[in-house]
This record gives structure tokens, C-alpha cells and sequence, in this order.
């Protein structure tokens, strides 16, 4: 199986240069993933898929093992309620299996909100729409292409 993976073709698409890593062995930890890729953890970044209302649905980017602050997110969307997506609905809106999830070649468009911690590492990684694969590109190509997202502190600061 050598095919490329759906990211990496939307890329191209965009003329964004990545390069493709895939792992030997199923990938069963973030931080296996990380060394295998020779990376740090703050390298590898995860979209996750929030339903921020019947049918309406928004991806943040976020790097590492930060979690996300529901309250931050809350206020940001002007919501009182929002989940995170079920494994059904994030293949049903993006196409693609959860742990394989990357912000190109969805299915449907999605509003993407960027936590700043993916814009502070130069070289990250991201899902590639292929289970065990990943696509490796620098962060500011990663922001170019995705022209409408906004880039928000979403994770709590410590005071």
C-alpha cells in the first residue's frame, strides 16, 4: 500500500512542500509517535472535532499534550454548549477514522481554529487521512494554507 494519503494530495493541490512519514509499527501512543518521527510531542499536532451545534462543527489544531480549555473555547464561539464529536460524527464530517483526522481534504468545510502552540514549533506534524501516517510540514505553511482559520490562545494560562 503505497498510495499517498488524502492530506498529502490536498497539499499538493495547494503547492504546500510536506513530506510523508509512515510508521513500521500501529502507532498505540503520542509519544511513540513523536520518536518515531523524531520529534518532541510539542511537534505533533492533533485536530480535534468539537459539535458546536446540530450539524454545525469546528476542528482545533493543537500541539502536544495541551488540552484545550472547554471554557476559553465556550466563550470564543459565543457558545454554552459544545461536545466533542463522537468517532461516528468526525467520519461522517471529515472523511476521515479518528487519529488519522488533518485539517485538508475534509469532506465538508470546517472552520479551523490554530492554539498557538502549533505555531511555535517550525517543522510539525499532522494527520494524514491514513491510519499509522503522517504528514511533516513547517507550521507557517501549515497556517498559510489555511487561509480562513484564527489563531486562538485556547488552553489556560498559568497565572
Amino acid at each position: 500500500m503505497n498510495e499517498n494519503p488524502p492530506v498529502s494530495i490536498a497539499l499538493e493541490e495547494l503547492g504546500v512542500p510536506h513530506k510523508i512519514f509512515r510508521h513500521e509499527n500501529p502507532v498505540t501512543s503520542f509519544e511513540q509517535a513523536a520518536g518515531e518521527r523524531g520529534q518532541r510531542t510539542s511537534q505533533v499536532v492533533r485536530s480535534i472535532l468539537f459539535r458546536i451545534a446540530e450539524d454545525e462543527f469546528v476542528m482545533v489544531l493543537i500541539a502536544g499534550s495541551a488540552q484545550i480549555s472547554w471554557k476559553i473555547l465556550r466563550k470564543y464561539l459565543g457558545r454554552s454548549r459544545i461536545t466533542m464529536a463522537t468517532e461516528e460524527e468526525v467520519f461522517s464530517v471529515t472523511g476521515y477514522r479518528v487519529g488519522a483526522v488533518g485539517p485538508f481534504g475534509l469532506l465538508n468545510q470546517l472552520k479551523v481554529l490554530i492554539d498557538p502552540s502549533v505555531t511555535g514549533e517550525e517543522e510539525i506534524s499532522i494527520g494524514s487521512g491514513m491510519r499509522n501516517t503522517a504528514i511533516i510540514l513547517k507550521s507557517a505553511d501549515l497556517h498559510h494554507a489555511l487561509k480562513n482559520s484564527d489563531v486562538v490562545s485556547l488552553t489556560e494560562t498559568e497565572s
